[in-house]
């Protein structure tokens, strides 16, 4: 999905907001589990990433590197 985020940044001129808007919210509500998914809500179910960045405006450009702090699969931290 990193990679997926850099090169709709870099090759198809979208926004680190919009990039990730359609990666979360926008690809939740395609599968019919915008209710469920997509978003950090009450209620909802969600995996996170936490990466080592100052902005969110980072993240896509770290394609190819460590950079995650710490991840939530499941409820669980692994």
């Amino acid at each position: 999905m990193r990679m997926i985020l850099s090169i709709a940044c870099t090759q198809m001129k979208m926004s680190p907001a919009e990039a990730l808007v359609a990666a979360t919210v926008n690809g939740a509500c395609a599968l019919g589990l915008e209710k469920t998914h997509g978003a950090l809500e009450p209620g909802k179910k969600a995996d996170i990433i936490c990466y080592e960045a100052c902005d969110y405006r980072e993240i896509p450009y770290y394609f190819g590197s460590g950079g995650v702090f710490w991840t939530i699969k499941a409820g669980e931290v692994v």
